[in-house]
Parts: structure tokens; sequence; C-alpha cells
């Protein structure tokens, strides 16, 4: 979603970062390229101007000017007033009830039935034992989608046909605590826009659960509307807190930017794809990293972490840092990436690699492919692919059903992702390894 706006920020400050020393008028100039690659993203006008505003105030002061890093003192105050912007630190969900209640909320088509799945998948991973409600009575297939979520998830899910939202809302408390659950998630309907039919039944389902959180889910792709929506919710419900899905569109991303500012409410979460396991935990100063082309390894680390086999992870790491990274190690790092995401993921959260990898995306079918290709070399192959000429390549191209062509795209691919993993290397030779023995 950032790329643009990414390249555009990343251009301007790279150029102030290239002079040695700064005047009030180097940092006025690279300002006004800044506030319109923000006006161009999409991001609401009254936090432009206060953005900019603030920046300025504060790049041309005494200390950035007279520093031996001009440049990259005013890069640090730009990436600081964005995570203020977006809400400058991490807002936790507040879960400390016996029975915490989560009521989820939005328009219809702005993913908040599988927001419902995500937001279970990632309670239960942290301990937690979540029922789902399903309380949109109005679309049947809104309650068959929150079933099967919740049986892929193996999580309890409580709803009655026959019965309206409210009477589902009280009976569902009883029917967490019959199951032993320590947290309700509430799914509730959806409308294709805001009216007050709408709103007069959410205001009655919050009377009958008494939430703790009453989340938002909006759309990024809905652009500066989508901060209206939230006044709009805020003003009926009192909002406590917002879910941006589709993150991974490629729209200009300005809600993001804006939503916290305009509407005083935190982004908790973000979705960034289809998938139950593409929620994560919004960090404003993250996300302004990521923004800036800074990468966001922590989130990165995090997300080893969880996913990664830790010994595996340690031996990559060892030979990675040796620069010693093989065909042998990307196939067997495929499941792996799998759960991690697609390697454009990635080397997104990695400096310096954001919007620099999109023919490197892997998942489905390819990954399929490109297993059958490793398949069909030899260990030498594998470990040496300098060595696979014109008539390997026809050979392994047979022995995997697929074009010589597809043993080339291959080639390439690894080629760009070792040359990564080498200079990822002798970073980490500099800082001594990054923590959880990352590989990557």
């Amino acid at each position: 979603m950032f790329d643009s706006l990414t390249g555009k920020l990343t251009d301007i400050l790279d150029d102030l970062r290239g002079k040695g020393k700064l005047n009030r008028e180097d940092v006025e100039d690279a300002l006004k390229q800044v506030k319109l690659a923000l006006l161009e993203a999409d991001v609401n006008y009254k936090v432009v101007k206060q953005l900019t505003e603030r920046i300025k105030e504060k790049a041309v002061g005494e200390g950035v000017m007279e520093s031996l890093t001009p440049g990259q003192q005013v890069v640090k105050v730009v990436r600081d007033e964005l995570a203020e912007v977006m809400g400058h630190e991490r807002s936790e969900l507040h879960l400390e009830s016996d029975l915490p209640v989560i009521m989820i909320v939005g328009l219809q088509g702005s993913g908040k039935t599988t927001t419902c799945g995500k937001l279970a998948r990632t309670l239960k991973k942290d301990g937690h034992r979540p029922t789902l409600v399903a309380a949109d009575t109005y679309r049947p297939a809104a309650i068959d989608q929150l079933e099967k979520l919740g049986g892929d998830l193996d999580v309890p899910v409580y709803t009655d046909r026959e019965k309206k939202p409210e009477e589902i809302a009280r009976l569902s408390k009883q029917e967490a605590k019959d199951k032993d659950s320590d947290v309700l998630i509430v799914d509730t309907a959806g409308r294709l826009q805001i009216d007050e039919e709408m709103m007069d039944e959410l205001v009655r389902l919050k009377g009958e659960l008494g939430p703790d959180e009453i989340l938002l889910v909006a759309d990024a792709l809905t652009g500066q509307e989508a901060t209206s929506i939230a006044n709009e919710f805020d003003d009926k419900l009192g909002v406590t807190g917002i879910i941006l899905t589709k993150m991974d569109g490629d729209a200009r991303g300005g809600a993001a930017l804006s939503m916290v500012q305009v509407s005083g409410k935190p982004v908790k979460f973000a979705g960034t794809g289809e998938k139950l396991d593409q929620l994560e935990p919004f960090y404003p100063e993250r996300l302004a990293g990521r923004i800036l082309g800074m990468g966001d390894v922590l989130s990165l680390v995090e997300k080893a972490e969880q996913e990664m086999d830790q010994k595996k992870a340690e031996e990559l790491e060892e030979k990675i840092k040796k620069k010693q990274f093989t065909l042998q190690d990307f196939l067997d790092q495929l499941d792996e990436v799998r759960n991690m995401g697609t390697i454009g993921e990635i080397l997104d959260k990695i400096p310096g690699m954001s919007g620099k990898v999109d023919d490197m995306d892997l998942e489905g079918n390819e990954i399929d492919r490109i297993e059958a290709i490793i398949n069909s070399m030899t260990p030498e192959e594998r470990a040496n692919p300098k060595i696979i000429d014109g008539s390997r390549k026809r050979r392994i191209a047979r022995g995997s059903g697929c074009e010589v062509s597809e043993v080339n795209d291959l080639l390439e691919r690894f080629n760009k992702v070792k040359k990564m993993m080498d200079n990822m290397g002798s970073l980490q030779k500099k800082l001594g390894g990054l923590p959880g023995g990352l590989g990557i």
C-alpha cells in the first residue's frame, strides 16, 4: 500500500542525507515535497498541514541544523512525527474483566467476519480461549462463514438462526462460560451505508453485551471516507479502537496515516491479506519506519520467532553469516516462507528493501513449481548453481515438467535473494547477529 509514498519520501530524504550541511531553505523545500507526497497518498489535508508544521518547527532547530549529520536528524524528526500522527505507540486490547467481550462493528464489505476469525486466531495463539458469536442474522452467509472459520481454528461459535441479535448476545455469555472461554468476539451486522436502524441495533447490542472493546473494522481502501465512518460509529457507540483491513491493497494508504489523528481512536490491528494469519499488531513507530524505507526488523523477528523452526533458523543464520546460502537452503525454507508470508512481504520489512522485490513474491502453486524444479537438480547443482549450463537446464526442465524459461526465472530469483542474504550476512557480522536466531 505504501510503496509509492515510500519511494517518494525516500528520494526526498535521501537528497537531504546527501548534503553535508543544511540551511532553512533546504528543509523548507524538502517539506514542500513531503507535503505534496502525503496529499497524493490521500492523507487528510488538515493532518498533513499539522504534521509538516511540527516537522518544520523541529527540523530547523539549532540542535538539528548544527549537528554533524543534519540530514539524518531531519529524517529522525520525520519518522518520529509520522509515528506521533499514527498514535505514537502500540495500543493493546483491554481484556481485564472476568469475561472480556470484543464487539466488532463496521460497514458491510469491510471484512468484519474474516477479521473476527483472525482476531480469534491471534488471541488463541496468545493463550486465550475465545468463543465467536455470530450476531449478524441478516446474512446467512455471514453465519456460515463464521462457523467455517471457527471449525478451521477449532474455536467454538455460538449462534441461533431463529433468534434476534440482542437475544443471541445475551445468551452468548452463558454459552461462553459453559465452554470455559475467557473472551467473547461478537460479529455484528453491517450495512452498505450508515443508517439509524443499524446504529440503534448496535446500541441495543452494546447494552446487552457491556463490551470491553468496540472495534471498528475500516477498509483502508476507502481512503479519507474511513475517517468520517469512524466518527459516526464513535458518536453512537463509543468506539475503543480500529482495525484497518486491506492494508495489502494498492490504494494510496492515507487512511492509515489520518485515522488516529482525525478520529482520536487508536488503530489496534492491521489486516494485511485474506489469510487468517494476516493480522498484525499496529505499531506506529514501526510503520513509520517502513513508510520511510527503514524496514521493520522487530516485527520480522517476532514473526520468525512465532513461525520458524528455531534450530533451522539458527543453522540458516550461520550459513548466511558465512555467505553459504544455497538452493537447498532456499528449498528448505519454502515451508517456513509459507508460514511467514511471501518473500516480498518478508524483505519489505528489511531496511532498504521496501518496494524492490515485487517479482520475488512466492505463494500457492508457484512454490510447488519451484520445489519441483529444485528437486530435479543434483545435490551438486543445488550447492553450486553456477555449474547449471544449457544442457543441465534442459534436463531439469524435463524432470520437473516445466519450461527452460521457468528454470531461468528461478535461478534469477535465487541470485537476487542470495545477494540480499549475503548483504544481510555482512550486516549481521557488524551487528553481532540478529535476535531470535533469525536467518533473514
